[in-house]
């Protein structure tokens, strides 16, 4: 299947953010991508499984959650900030940007649902690392939006207080050799209110760098999106 790619300006709130917008022949929803904390839009393994998405019928919004001036503002913040002795400022911030992410996060699906009317309202989303307790927080915020959800070796105990508020069905996808992971995963599972799963992908460590570990998340992310936003009657 074919896709073509855009590049878009998303005004939310006082920001005006940069993506991409991949969009396949008949799009039948659009994935909304929210990235770790410290990336962005071109991170390589959310752009390889967005690919495979749009190969199965689904658009993909992969968007930087700062603009242009906060993300160079940010560069330097976290140049000068960062001090393993300074694990509860860190927290601190983290817990901020997952926050404020949400928040643009939600501004941007309902962006998609007033200009991209042929790709809404078959919303999902798609959180790596810290990006999957922004898709949880916004999911919790407005579970109208949202179909479907997909988390990469997420970190969902920055949003645990709203976990039992998501009513989206939520896929977990965590590596067999991240460890500490996986154990925050079964807490997220088990708080969660909606229908849920884990997967583990054997032998994969956090960034799913090992032969063939991408291409499992991107199967397992296909197939959840397939079954569930057609199910949810969010899909076209």
């Amino acid at each position: 299947m074919t896709s073509k790619e855009l590049e878009v300006s998303v005004p939310v709130g006082d920001a005006v953010l940069e993506g991409t917008l991949g969009i396949p022949d008949r799009p039948r929803g659009v994935v909304l991508f929210a990235h770790a904390s410290g990336s962005n839009r071109r991170s390589p393994r959310n752009r390889y499984v967005a690919s495979h998405l749009q190969t199965h019928g689904l658009a993909t919004l992969l968007l930087d959650l700062l603009s242009v001036d906060e993300e160079e503002e940010e560069r330097w913040i976290r140049h000068l900030r960062y001090d393993e002795d300074e694990t509860e400022p860190w927290r601190h911030h983290l817990d901020l940007e997952v926050r404020t992410f949400a928040d643009r996060l939600i501004g941007a699906s309902e962006w998609l649902l007033e200009n991209e009317r042929a790709l809404a309202p078959g919303i999902a989303y798609f959180g790596a690392s810290t990006g999957a307790a922004v898709v949880l927080l916004a999911a919790a915020k407005t579970p109208y939006l949202v179909g479907a959800i997909v988390s990469r070796g997420g970190r969902p105990e920055f949003a645990a207080d709203q976990l039992s508020q998501v009513r989206a069905p939520t896929l977990l996808i965590v590596g067999g050799d991240d460890r500490w992971v996986i154990e925050t995963n079964r807490q997220a599972l088990a708080a969660l209110g909606g229908e849920k799963d884990l997967r583990i992908v054997p032998r994969a460590t956090h960034l799913f760098e090992e032969p063939g570990a991408l291409d499992a998340v991107a199967h397992l992310a296909t197939t959840w999106y397939g079954d569930h936003l057609a199910a949810s009657g969010r899909a076209m």
